[in-house]
């Protein structure tokens, strides 16, 4: 392997959510599985037909979260009027939802991480591919408003004509609004590993890229991504769900294409190189990585 690389001095970190702050695989294989079980039952329509129909919707909205899913199921709508299957099939909406909030937790030292960054000065950057709403909910649900200085995230999918936001929400509106961390969009249509996303992310937030650190749990998209941009990389392999259970469910409903998705599962460390690797997990990178204060 060689001598570890220097720490190097960084003032910004960028770090990746899903599967490196926390485990996004378990509470969507608990969630999307618990409504998946519950809408076989219900609806009486074969498992197979309804994990296709589900490809086809999440590969169409570019993600694996797409809230009127049920809404849009051929074999729901043919069974039923649109406007009827959040009621007929509330439980299996709910299924998800409790599901969601049981297994929805950060990993060890993640939160206690991120305080001890920003007590260095360093600014704290969360990017996702998420949508914004899951990504504020997670954001707020996982008490990192105000650990984060940004969350970058895609901006929502459109809602359904005639749905408006007061229509599908529980709360008032400052409920869904985070107090100190600000989020902005990323372009829609740029996904990881593009470079340019990166890059305007930290341009938008007035720092260098020779000054900043990435940290993400893929091979192909996040270490690849941050030395196109030559940004120092770091890789969660605590995170890496290519040989976890649920990853087999994952990948026959994914938004991502299938040249990305083969792409992915073939790449290994020996291919991609990343310069630091996070073993057990995320507070590993204080001992990687020199924070010093953020200055414009």
């Amino acid at each position: 392997m060689g001598a570890s690389p220097a720490r190097p001095p960084v003032t910004v970190l960028v770090t990746d959510m899903d599967n490196t702050l926390f485990d996004w695989l378990g509470m969507w294989q608990a969630a999307f599985g618990a409504m998946l079980e519950r809408l076989v039952a219900d609806s009486g329509v074969p498992r197979e037909t309804l994990e296709e129909e589900f490809f086809a919707l999440h590969q169409r909205h570019g993600t694996t979260e797409y809230a009127f899913a049920i809404q849009e199921l051929p074999s729901l709508r043919a069974r039923h009027p649109p406007e009827e299957l959040p009621t007929r099939y509330a439980a299996a909406i709910e299924a998800y939802r409790t599901m969601r909030r049981r297994t929805l937790t950060l990993y060890p030292g993640v939160l206690d991480t991120l305080r001890t960054v920003r007590d260095a000065g360093a600014l704290v950057v969360a990017y996702t591919e998420s949508r914004a709403y899951y990504a504020d909910y997670r954001v707020r649900t996982l008490g990192l408003d105000g650990a984060l200085d940004y969350l970058y995230s895609l901006p929502d999918h459109a809602l359904p004509e005639g749905t408006t936001p007061s229509q599908i929400r529980r709360y008032p509106p400052e409920h869904y609004r985070l107090r100190s961390t600000v989020h902005r969009h990323t372009r829609e249509g740029a996904w990881k590993p593009d470079a340019s996303v990166l890059l305007e992310i930290l341009r938008d937030v007035g720092a260098e890229p020779g000054r900043a650190v990435y940290v993400g749990d893929s091979l192909v998209k996040d270490v690849a991504m941050a030395q196109a941009a030559s940004v120092v990389d770091v890789f969660a392999r605590y995170g890496d769900v290519r040989s976890r259970p649920g990853y087999d469910l994952l990948r026959r409903v994914t938004h991502w294409s299938p040249a990305m998705l083969a792409r992915s599962e073939a790449l290994r460390e020996a291919d991609v190189h990343p310069t630091h690797v996070l073993v057990d997990g995320f507070a590993e990178i204080l001992a990687l990585v020199d924070f010093r204060r953020f200055a414009v």
